[in-house]
């Protein structure tokens, strides 16, 4: 008879402040500034990245969903499978105009921008 253990790994969002992120190729993107949570189902509602500028200047700031992210744990970085050019293009904001809030209509465009479906809030 064979045990079957479940394991769920965990990361806390703080951690993954600053968190380097790269292409499926290898090309540096950027890096985590924040995770913005939905504060009625507790879900990550999106991954904010910060790319382009020089030294942290002239940043931009993308959200990205959180499903098109995975946690490299060996290289300690993030993948976001998606050509450079694709994120030069997308729909961003600078670091001094956050989003104050965020209807449906603007986080499934953020999801739809990149090819996944947002998913609908649980109630």
């Amino acid at each position: 008879m064979t045990t079957r253990h479940d394991h769920t790994q965990l990361l806390s969002a703080g951690s993954l402040k600053g968190t380097k992120v790269v292409n499926a190729g290898g090309e540096d993107l950027g890096s985590i500034e924040e995770l913005m949570l939905d504060v009625g189902t507790g879900e990550v509602a999106y991954a904010v990245l910060s790319f382009g500028g020089f030294l942290g200047l002239g940043d931009k700031l993308f959200p990205v969903p959180w499903q098109a992210l995975s946690v490299d744990t060996v290289n300690e970085q993030i993948v976001f499978d998606v050509p450079r050019e694709r994120l030069e293009n997308a729909p961003g904001f600078d670091k001094g105009n956050w989003p104050t809030t965020a209807d449906s209509a603007y986080l499934s465009s953020i999801h739809d921008y990149y090819g996944y479906e947002y998913p609908s809030r649980r109630r």
